[in-house]
């Protein structure tokens, strides 16, 4: 939308366990970027323990602004707004960015742009680093999914910052799911990346598990083929055989990408869309990146590999609409730990 006003947002996201900083020009061109990640300290629990993640953002938050002010070779006062991750996520982490965020914003009199985690996921399609080729911007109307560990949902978007949900999971979110069998399998934490690479050394066709009957075609469930890998783990353990590990982390991933891309693929069909969005931290699963890529029925706009995981960067580009079609923040504005995108 090249009618829209030029601004240089910087934005904050700390909504889970990755603490980051972004400055990023007109929605698009990413000037500096950095991401201090907390998944070592969270991997000997398992899973992301909220209290310390919320520790770790309040030790993080400042360094990461002024490297990423360093990176840019800009000031603060070069900015035109400031964007914070608003939510959902952990009260606790959300509570540490948008803290510094309103700090920014109060100090220098600028506007500020509460923006929803979701949000981020899908603007960081149009996200591109400054200097290079600048890629065409994903044409409306869109099928977006979103595909991460705490959420997994098919929205329509007609325009910027329009959004109609279809359908989401109704339990389990696709990377929560990747966990949890992890888990069963004595994978490391986090599942999803170490499913990927165990499942490239399986064979994806040995064990079948079914794909989920529901009454909204555009809904999800993945707690079903969970308890699938469950069952399947037991019985095996119960005739004494070693686990073949590759094999059933395949069998899972090739059924989880299968749900994901047909589901997607028949929404699009169905409400007309001229491309598909894929966004969110599952995004990065190369069979799932794959299966849409070798199609050719509609163009999919996936985002690098470093912006499918949290980053400030999303948050930017989602907040740099919001400021350019008028949506500007109250300086009172409080977290939202449960919020939907639509």
């Amino acid at each position: 939308m090249s009618s829209l006003p030029p601004a240089r947002i910087l934005a904050i996201e700390s909504s889970c366990d990755e603490t980051a900083c972004a400055v990023l020009e007109n929605g698009r061109a990413l000037l500096a970027s950095t991401v201090a990640s907390q998944m070592d300290i969270h991997a000997r629990y398992g899973g992301v323990f909220p209290e310390v993640a919320s520790r770790q953002h309040v030790l993080s938050v400042i360094p990461v602004v002024q490297q990423t002010l360093a990176k840019s070779n800009l000031a603060l006062s070069d900015m035109d707004a400031i964007a914070v991750t608003r939510g959902p996520g952990l009260a606790g982490s959300l509570v540490v960015g948008m803290n510094m965020a309103k700090g920014l914003a109060l100090a220098l009199g600028l506007p500020l742009i509460g923006v929803n985690h979701l949000e981020g996921h899908v603007y960081s399609a149009w996200i591109h680093p400054v200097g290079e080729l600048i890629p065409p911007e994903p044409q409306f109307p869109l099928m977006a999914l979103l595909v991460s560990g705490g959420h997994t949902e098919l929205n329509l978007m007609t325009d910027h910052l329009t959004y109609k949900r279809l359908g989401s999971t109704l339990d389990d979110a696709a990377g929560e799911a990747f966990d949890k069998v992890g888990r069963l399998l004595g994978l490391p934490f986090p599942g999803g990346p170490a499913i990927q690479k165990t499942a490239e050394n399986g064979d994806p066709t040995r064990f079948k598990f079914t794909h989920p009957k529901l009454d909204n075609p555009y809904a999800f469930s993945f707690s079903g083929l969970k308890t699938a890998v469950l069952y399947q783990v037991n019985a095996l353990k119960k005739k004494n055989e070693e686990l073949p590990v590759a094999d059933l982390a395949a069998s899972f991933q090739a059924t989880a990408v299968d749900i994901l891309f047909n589901k997607t693929m028949q929404a699009a069909r169905d409400f007309k869309a001229k491309e598909i969005l894929v966004a969110g931290g599952v995004s990065a699963n190369k069979a799932l990146r794959t299966a849409f890529q070798a199609q050719t029925e509609f163009k999919v706009n996936i985002p690098a590999f470093s912006l499918c995981t949290d980053n400030a960067a999303m948050i930017a580009a989602a907040g740099y609409y919001r400021y350019a079609l008028g949506h500007v923040s109250e300086m009172d504005m409080d977290v939202q730990p449960t919020w939907a995108l639509s």
